[in-house]
């Protein structure tokens, strides 16, 4: 016969309703008395049924995590960090993909409401005000995007756009070319703002390419209007959009570094397996990942409406807080000086 929450209660000489408080609330319990708790259970192979603690305490200790697109190599460093964040605290996670789909975004958070305690918008398309709307049903922490009145995590692309850009200026590039990411994107936003601004500084022209969707093929597409442009070097939104422009550049005839000077954003492992490698601006999304579990579940007591859907009031809501995560420039190959005066890089 499976062990009960008595046997543990016996065994670990507390009452019953300290056991279901360790596993329910561990920060309640003393932390002597939750380790003896944890060992007596662990040593009679009990566990919790989830189903009847959620209909004590509302809650059901799950989180939804709704990421734009789960193909993009950006999100698993995030998720798996986040779960293991949350596994921690005894928390499971539900993914899900909106594959860029601002309507489908919407509607995983209305499906998900009603079975977790706390969604994570991960690079939300939805806009400002419905991501506002949306929280008035379930807790919501945003990553990747700035949302007056919500709790975010936000990584400062800003930052590392600028310095992409003064990397290209050192090198002496004068005339540089930012694609743009997806319509809607808080990301493609605070790119474009610190590029424009970092360029206009430096004496350089900005073009500005986009929005375009964040992929290989999106990148790949640019390789014709980069080479028109004349530009002789390239910020793009994401290193999945810098790997295909390489390539499409490649077919054109055009050589990385040497023609085009090109930089991604992400660091993702395959920025370090391309030929040249690519250069890139870092992100920390395991540490957004770990950051946003912990900002929805740092005020457990009170935080999280309850298991029938009923929203917290506004005034009950966890945080507002908003965490600014640093970037980097990571200098690889694909980078180099300006191409010599008079050499044709646009092409015939």
């Amino acid at each position: 016969m499976p062990a009960t929450i008595r046997d543990v209660a016996r065994a670990s000489g507390v009452h019953i309703s300290t056991v279901s408080r360790t596993f329910s609330a561990p920060h309640l319990v003393n932390p002597e008395t939750r380790v003896r708790v944890l060992a007596c259970a662990e040593d009679l192979g009990y566990r919790p049924n989830r189903a009847a603690r959620a209909l004590i305490t509302g809650r059901t200790h799950n989180i939804g995590l709704i990421v734009a697109d789960i193909a993009n190599p950006f999100f698993p460093p995030l998720i798996k960090a986040a779960e293991g964040q949350a596994r921690h605290r005894d928390y499971h996670v539900f993914v899900a993909d909106t594959n860029e789909d601002p309507t489908a975004e919407e509607q995983l958070v209305h499906a998900l409401a009603k079975q977790v305690d706390g969604v994570l918008l991960c690079s939300p398309r939805m806009s400002n005000s419905l991501i506002e709307q949306v929280s008035r049903e379930v807790p919501v922490v945003v990553i990747n995007r700035q949302v007056a009145g919500l709790p975010c995590v936000v990584m400062d692309v800003g930052q590392g756009a600028r310095a992409a850009i003064e990397h290209l200026l050192g090198l002496g590039h004068r005339q540089i070319a930012l694609l743009g990411g997806p319509r809607g994107s808080w990301t493609n936003r605070e790119m474009r703002r610190a590029a424009a601004a970092a360029a206009r500084t430096g004496g350089a022209e900005l073009t500005v390419l986009g929005p375009n969707q964040p992929t290989e093929t999106g990148g790949g597409a640019l390789a014709e209007p980069v080479r028109r442009s004349g530009v002789t070097a390239v910020l793009a939104y994401n290193d999945l959009m810098a790997i295909g422009l390489i390539e499409g550049l490649d077919a054109l005839g055009l050589r990385v570094p040497q023609d085009v000077s090109v930089i991604g954003v992400d660091d993702i492992a395959l920025s370090r397996l391309t030929r040249p490698k690519l250069t890139t601006v870092a992100t920390p999304t395991a540490a957004a990942g770990r950051t946003a579990v912990d900002m929805l579940l740092q005020h457990d007591s009170g935080a999280f409406r309850g298991a029938r859907g009923r929203a917290v009031a506004a005034g009950d809501r966890r945080t507002t807080a908003q965490v600014m995560l640093q970037t980097g420039l990571v200098v690889r190959d694909s980078t180099g000086p300006v191409p010599p005066p008079g050499r044709d890089v646009a092409g015939p």
